[in-house]
């Protein structure tokens, strides 16, 4: 989904930093089941990784101010 304005930009960078700061704090966890604790970082930064790159796309497509 490409980000549309400003506005949009500043949601997808708050909820970045918000995946961003779950996913330090899972990493951290001693797991109960492994295996979901992989798959769940896993998830998390696939998630992490696409806010980053919208977020680019949005700036590369900025006009210079």
């Amino acid at each position: 989904m490409a980000l549309k304005n400003e506005t949009e930009l500043f949601n997808t960078r708050e909820k970045l930093r918000e995946l961003e700061l779950r996913y330090e704090q899972r990493k951290r966890e001693t797991p109960a089941n492994p295996h979901v604790h992989e798959l769940t970082l896993h998830s998390l930064k696939r998630l992490i990784n696409q806010l980053k790159e919208e977020i680019s796309l949005f700036e590369v497509h900025q006009p210079v101010k």
